[in-house]
């Protein structure tokens, strides 16, 4: 896809299904992994037989349940959304809004359900389905308990570098309006908002701009070397560039299988995590072929599983998604609506929210508070 200032019909349908593939599969494969998170790989070969898991297996209480990977990741929307409403009428920047977009996620990690006399949450912080904690990881809490916001200069937490970056950071790559530096640059501002170890902020950056490079047009193995191009910029980035040529060597060394993806790691942290999902996606025979294989290993199943969601279902698009597995996702007519509003707000916002708009609906469902 090329950016240009007016979409085409058929651009605008492209674009839509690729964010509604991006987002509802990586939360299939959030909740593949969701069951079996903390499982090493012989005990789910000793329950699930041989093959590990081939279906959701239950989960905070049922069944395609989603984790804290998910809520990140529709939470970004959300702030990038806001940002996009922002932009339009001259002020703030896309860091700030992402920002306080993590801190209404914080809070439904704090509070059994939302207050709806707050008019600043907007659609998404009102939905009730969210308000549950899923195994967040301690970085990202701790990164989001005050209100400062931490800086590539200035991170929060600097010595992580877990998966609570890079599993958050796909809806960046969905601007496709800005070049790919743009993209890098601003999925490692937001990442140092909770993780400050150059591994976590370049592992996000670079997952960022190989979701950018396919959403673009371009093959998944092309989005990688160009995100392996943007790191050769950044300093610290020697972790990162390593684990994605790792996964790149793994492909060629044989038949896919959880053995050789364990030798990437186990994806607790963010370049491992990376170097999985990147794996998984690029020898998937199918989408539910790398998502199975992307959550049955012992490590971080769902991060995984997430990752190699997103980038195949940007690559393939919604209708490439197994209908199954689809059809049990916790949320998915919220993550759907919220992946459409992405799309229009991208596509039509002056239609939305501009100068000659007099309607507040949009701007109701996205306050700029």
């Amino acid at each position: 896809m090329t950016t240009t200032a007016l979409w085409s019909r058929a651009q605008q349908q492209d674009f839509r299904a690729r964010v509604r593939g991006c987002l509802l599969g990586g939360a299939i494969g959030d909740a593949l992994g969701a069951g079996i998170e903390f499982h090493s790989l012989g005990t789910i070969r000793d329950h699930h037989g041989p093959a590990g898991v081939r279906d959701y297996v239950r989960a905070y209480g049922r069944r395609g349940a989603v984790t804290d990977d998910t809520q990140m990741t529709l939470f970004t929307v959300d702030g990038l959304i806001r940002a996009a409403i922002r932009g339009g009428s001259g002020g703030g920047s896309a860091p700030e809004e992402v920002h306080r977009a993590y801190l209404r996620w914080r809070a439904t990690q704090r509070y059994e359900a939302p207050d709806l006399d707050d008019p600043a949450l907007g659609r998404l912080g009102r939905q009730e389905w969210l308000y549950s904690r899923r195994a967040p990881g301690n970085a990202c809490l701790s990164g989001l308990d005050d209100d400062r916001m931490g800086t590539l200069t200035a991170p929060k937490n600097r010595e992580s570098k877990g998966c609570g970056t890079v599993m958050r950071s796909a809806p960046f790559g969905l601007l496709v309006d800005r070049e790919p530096a743009q993209v890098f640059h601003l999925a490692a501002e937001c990442a140092a908002q909770t993780h400050g170890h150059p591994s976590g902020v370049l592992a996000a950056a670079a997952f960022a701009a190989i979701v950018h490079g396919i959403v673009r047009g371009g093959t998944l193995e092309s989005a990688v070397h160009e995100a392996l191009g943007l790191l050769a910029g950044w300093s610290g980035s020697e972790e990162t560039t390593a684990a994605l040529r790792q996964a790149l060597d793994a492909v060629r060394r044989g038949a896919p299988s959880a053995e050789r993806l364990e030798g990437l790691g186990q994806g607790w942290v963010a370049e491992e995590a990376l170097a999985m999902g990147v794996y998984c996606a690029l020898v998937a025979e199918d989408i539910r072929h790398g998502l199975l294989l992307a959550v049955n290993h012992s490590g971080d199943s769902d991060s995984t599983g997430s990752l190699c969601g997103n980038l195949l279902g940007a690559l393939h698009g919604e209708t490439a998604l197994p209908v199954d597995l689809l059809a049990e996702l916790e949320g998915r007519a919220e993550i759907a609506e919220l992946a459409d509003d992405f799309a229009m707000e991208l596509t039509q916002g002056a239609h939305l929210h501009g100068p000659d708009v007099t309607s507040t609906a949009w701007t109701e469902r996205y306050p700029l508070a």
